[in-house]
């Protein structure tokens, strides 16, 4: 190998060691004792209401800029809570009237935590949700919380074989309003209507704000990691908004007038999404941290002379489900740079497609490693006879450098002429590792961040090919056992690639080992699994490359001549 080259390799690890620090985030250590204590925070059981008649009051709400005044006893009736509960076959509920339906649990039927119990979307801190709020012409705001009545007798509802609806009403300014939520069998989306026409004439500017207050709770195990995916969206103009940070804390107040396409919240894997059938006139977003957690409010303002129908997405960021949609929604999705996306996407829909034939992600891996190798086998294999032609002529190169010792200009075009000579391109070894970069960047995309290979199981201690493969803790250090095999496959196809580098550049090339190692140690282990089977392939293609005789003659006299060859 000769400089050129290891200049080469130097360049891809500084790429590799580049990504994650893109992503201001690489692979971040487990953080199992807050997540325990966050997942408990999750768990907790509803707060106790009281089921007697309660005087409409004002709830605080977190980023709220605004001093809300409370109803008078004239505005509205004042009744007790309603509890439903409803279920398809892919969530179960627990509706409350507060707010005119509003969720104070949701559990995915399909998605476990890491006690195995199913992953739940609702906490305390956002259990004020799909609330409804207005200012009125004298300018006194209103949140319309807990003076609903539900209309209906049935508190236990099954939508797993039709559409069930809620129904809800309210009265305020001596007029009444109603709220529905319908949901649907095999969906995640839950309709909301909401009728303020009756006291549209009553309200500043005719519109109302529906809002999702609280954001997500954590649901992984790796606390810092799940957090680092927490963000709220506007979607205005064909362009996405997330540019809401919480600093020192908090995140002030956003009003954003417009068009308004839709407004979400989302953590690594679920999602919150209030879209609109007819765009919002505008959306509000802000935020605070509590108990470390950043939690986002997004609302969208819409006009209140007429029904309003809203879409709510509420589950799990599964591509498939989220393009359907058909609003962009899938634009919130983690797939890469704007160049990498489109094969990441087409990696994640090969495994998914494969998945259904195959129920084994590390399986469909091992296939996916073989396929990729026969693609490029061609590439590598030319590849692999450039080196070995390099290292042939290597004593020439020497003998170049020693006659033009004194002149660089020369010694490099008398150089490129040989290289020429005997069709040797110098940095053919690496053209098949550059080539798969932005495929291994994708795969880290892939294994990161898409839900359809959270908790995917390969055989023995790899029990989520999207984290490390950790056997045990030392020390508090992990032992990720696919890494360790990774660097050894690595130390083997060097040492079956001959070289007359000197000494320093021969050190340099075991030091690289270690620093790949370094990069890939804390990655998913679907992503080690993939390079580490790559390797072994590589290393069977080398054997059996490495019998074929290399032509040693000048490109030119291989025109006129029978070319002599080296065994």
């Amino acid at each position: 190998m000769d400089r050129n080259t290891l200049i080469a390799f130097l360049l891809i690890a500084l790429v590799l060691i580049i990504t994650p620090f893109y992503l201001e985030q690489f692979a971040p250590a487990p953080q199992e004792s807050t997540t325990q204590t966050i997942q408990k925070e999750t768990k907790k059981e509803p707060e106790e209401r009281s089921a007697t008649p309660v005087r409409p009051k004002v709830q605080e709400e977190p980023g709220e800029q605004e001093a809300l005044a409370p109803f008078t006893a004239t505005d509205i009736t004042e009744v007790p809570e309603t509890i439903i509960n409803v279920q398809n076959d892919l969530f179960t509920a627990v509706v409350s009237s507060r707010n005119g339906g509003s969720f104070i649990s949701y559990s995915l039927k399909k998605y476990a935590m890491q006690d195995t119990l199913p992953v739940e979307l609702i906490s305390n801190y956002n259990k004020n949700n799909l609330l409804i709020s207005v200012t009125s012409l004298d300018g006194d705001p209103f949140v319309l919380n807990n003076s609903w009545q539900f209309l209906g007798s049935e508190t236990n509802i099954d939508a797993s074989v039709r559409t069930q609806t809620l129904r809800f009403s309210t009265v305020l300014f001596g007029r009444t309003i109603t709220k529905t939520l319908s949901f649907h069998p095999g969906a995640y989306q839950i309709d909301v209507e909401v009728d303020l026409s009756a006291i549209s004439d009553e309200l500043s500017q005719r519109v109302f704000r529906l809002s999702w207050n609280g954001g997500l709770p954590p649901t992984e195990k790796d606390l810092k990691g799940d957090i680092f995916y927490f963000k709220a969206y506007v979607y205005q103009g064909g362009e996405i908004d997330d540019d809401t940070k919480i600093k020192k804390d908090e995140a002030p107040l956003r009003k954003m007038p417009g068009e308004t396409a839709w407004v979400a919240v989302r953590t690594k894997y679920f999602m919150s999404a209030l879209i609109p059938k007819e765009p919002a006139v505008g959306a509000e977003v802000s935020g605070k941290k509590v108990d470390g957690i950043p939690l986002y409010n997004v609302a969208l303002k819409q006009e209140s002379n007429k029904k309003q129908e809203v879409t709510l997405y509420f589950g799990p960021l599964e591509y498939r489900r989220v393009k359907a949609l058909g609003v962009d929604l899938e634009k919130t999705m983690t797939f890469g740079w704007t160049i990498i996306r489109p094969i990441s996407r087409m990696v994640l829909a090969l495994l998914v497609y494969l998945h259904k034939i195959i129920p084994n992600y590390g399986v469909i891996l091992i296939l996916f490693s073989i396929m990729v190798k026969l693609v490029v086998y061609p590439l590598t294999k030319k590849s692999y006879l450039s080196t070995q032609k390099m290292q042939a002529i290597q004593p020439k190169v020497a003998a170049l450098k020693e006659k033009y010792k004194k002149d660089p200009q020369k010694l490099n075009k008398a150089t490129m002429d040989l290289y020429k000579e005997y069709g040797v391109n110098p940095l053919g070894g690496c053209l098949p590792m550059l080539l798969q970069m932005p495929l291994l960047i994708a795969l880290f995309q892939v294994f990161r961040s898409t839900i359809e290979l959270r908790g995917a199981p390969f055989v023995l201690w790899i029990k989520d090919l999207s984290a490390p493969d950790t056997l045990v803790v030392i020390g508090g250090f992990p032992i990720n056992v696919l890494p360790l095999l990774m660097l050894i496959t690595m130390l083997l196809q060097q040492k079956m690639t001959p070289t007359q580098a000197p000494g320093q550049q021969k050190s340099m090339m075991y030091v690289m080992n270690f620093v790949f190692l370094f990069i890939f140690y804390r990655l998913p282990s679907g992503l080690n699994l993939y390079y580490t089977l790559f390797n072994v392939l590589t290393i069977l293609q080398q054997k059996l490359l490495s019998s074929q005789p290399i032509i040693t003659e000048p490109v030119k006299k291989n025109k006129n001549k029978k070319p002599h060859r080296k065994k």
